[in-house]
Order: C-alpha cells, then sequence, then structure tokens
C-alpha cells in the first residue's frame, strides 16, 4: 500500500471534524501572503515608472518601465517551468523568490540612476513565481472548504490596489525620501512571504 494512503485518509479525518473556514488559520496567513504578493508585483510592475522619473533616468527606460518588470516575470516563469520540481521544490522557490526580492529592493535603495532603476525592474524576476507557491500551500489540506478557501485567498489580490497608496502616503504625506518609502513598502511584504513559506502555511495544520 502507498504510504500516502494513511496519511490522506488521516487527513480527511481530520478536515470532515472542522465545521468553519476560520478553523484553518494557515489559510487567513496565505490570504495575506497573497494580499502582500501582488502589492509587489504591482509595485515593482506600475511604481517603477514614478520610481525612474524621480531617478532622472533616460526616457527609453521610462517608456518602457512596466516592460521590463514585465520582460523579468516572463524570464522567472520560465526559469521556473525548467527547474521546478525537477532542481527545487515550489516552497524553496518561494524562499529563494522573496530573499531575492529583498536583496534587489535594498540594492536598488541604495543605488542611483540606471543601476536603481534596473534592479527594481529585477524585481519582477523574483515575484514570477510567488503566486504560483503561496496559493497552493494557502489552501493545503482545506477538503470540502477548498472552494470557499480559494475565495477569500483571492481576496488578498486588494493588495495590488491598496499597498501603493500605503508607499504614497509614505512618500507625500510622512516626508520619507522616495526610495526609502520603498524599502518600507516593500521589505516587509517579502518579509512576510518568506515567514509564510517557512512557516505560517504550517500553522493550525496537523503534523503529518
Amino acid at each position: 500500500m502507498d504510504k500516502t494512503e494513511p496519511e490522506n485518509e488521516d487527513q480527511e479525518k481530520t478536515v470532515a471534524a472542522k465545521t468553519s473556514i476560520f478553523q484553518f488559520p494557515h489559510l487567513f496567513l496565505g490570504s495575506l501572503a497573497i494580499f502582500f504578493c501582488v502589492a509587489a508585483e504591482v509595485m515593482a510592475g506600475d511604481i517603477i515608472g514614478v520610481y525612474g522619473r524621480e531617478l532622472s533616468v533616460d526616457s527609453f527606460f521610462l517608456t518602457y518601465a512596466t516592460a521590463f518588470t514585465l520582460s523579468g516575470m516572463l524570464l522567472g516563469y520560465l526559469t521556473g517551468m525548467i527547474a521546478i520540481p525537477k532542481y527545487v521544490s515550489q516552497q524553496a522557490a518561494l524562499r529563494i523568490c522573496t530573499i531575492t526580492g529583498m536583496v534587489f529592493t535594498i540594492i536598488s535603495v541604495f543605488t542611483m540612476g540606471t543601476a536603481s532603476f534596473i534592479f527594481v525592474a529585477l524585481l519582477g524576476i523574483s515575484n514570477s513565481l510567488l503566486w504560483a507557491a503561496i496559493f497552493p500551500l494557502g489552501i493545503k489540506g482545506l477538503g470540502r472548504f477548498t472552494k470557499t478557501g480559494s475565495a477569500i485567498m483571492i481576496m488578498g489580490i486588494a493588495g495590488g490596489a491598496i499597498w501603493p497608496l500605503v508607499y504614497g502616503y509614505i512618500k507625500d504625506h510622512l516626508g520619507v525620501h522616495f526610495q526609502y518609502a520603498f524599502l518600507f513598502a516593500m521589505i516587509p511584504a517579502y518579509a512576510y512571504m518568506l515567514y509564510f513559506g517557512i512557516a505560517g502555511h504550517k500553522v493550525g495544520q496537523k503534523a503529518n
């Protein structure tokens, strides 16, 4: 008998004992991770134009600002298709992406001009595999609650609308330099996703 069968049976019994979607804390932690995932994607893809103007980069870079980030995401997708799961697991990819996201953000803040702009664009690579890694971890083990859980996860896309406003508030109303405002907006997002990939997705779940 496949050794996974007893594990599946135990999981089914555990889910059967649940009476509410609120008994799956990892789901809500996952929805928040999706919130920050989409927030990071929008910040890197849309704010890059504003960021580039503040850096006074060449008009060529400003014209194709979002295209640079999207090209990075495409490169990340292709790399993921080749590497996952043959060479690296999805959870490992999530950790790699969040760590590189923090590194690229820090470098972009402490450099100037075109170099800073390029590292913001490179965040497209870091962001490329986040959603695909976070979503299955968030709905793992939900059983008959999977449909409702998926809807809750999808609600996290609100981060793409809310987080740029947070960045704007930090920059414009708190008087923080635009690069430091970017740092304060991005590092917590990546740090939380890293936490979810390491430990958050296990909260409330029975250890196998």
